[in-house]
């Protein structure tokens, strides 16, 4: 399968087949694609050792590269998972958080990587969309939350 135009290109330590295989096996049109291993030694690895993998996460092709830890995360960079429901929300949620992640505000939470997360109802961005004084209540209530309520920002769409 030929690589993809434009990916987005993620720096892992040194973890980054570990991430792709954990991201394809948490979401929905996802898969671990080709792994590329360094053909000689580097800064930060050995000839042989995984340099690159590609991967896609809910259809966004992605290539992870081990560059070593000269260069750390921030949620400068996240990927947006946009889900249909609490269920959905809670599954990724606790996926990424019980997987040595650790918790955010606002639906934001980290991998074990480092890696930034939105995991976002689509009920927010719909009280977003709808803009005024239901835009102002929805995001004045997920201001107050780690993980999306998703029957709190519907209350708060409502009034």
């Amino acid at each position: 399968m030929p690589m993809a135009k434009n990916s987005i290109c993620v720096w892992y330590d040194k973890d980054a087949e570990a991430a792709a295989r954990f991201y394809a096996d948490t979401f929905p049109d996802s898969a671990v694609g080709a792994t590329y291993r360094a053909p000689s030694d580097y800064p930060s690895g050995k000839q042989g050792d995984v340099l690159m993998v590609e991967f896609t996460v809910a259809g966004v092709p992605c290539l992870g590269l081990n560059g070593g830890p000269a260069f750390k995360h921030s949620e400068a960079f996240s990927f947006q998972i946009s889900t249909d429901s609490q269920e959905e929300t809670d599954r990724y949620w606790n996926a990424i958080v019980g997987n040595g992640g650790q918790e955010s505000a606002c639906g934001w939470c980290k991998d074990r990587w480092g890696v930034s997360w939105q995991i976002t109802p689509r009920v927010l961005m719909e009280a977003m969309a709808a803009g005024g004084d239901e835009a102002k209540r929805a995001f004045e209530a997920m201001m107050e939350m780690g993980k999306i309520d998703v029957a709190a920002i519907e209350a708060a769409r409502r009034g």
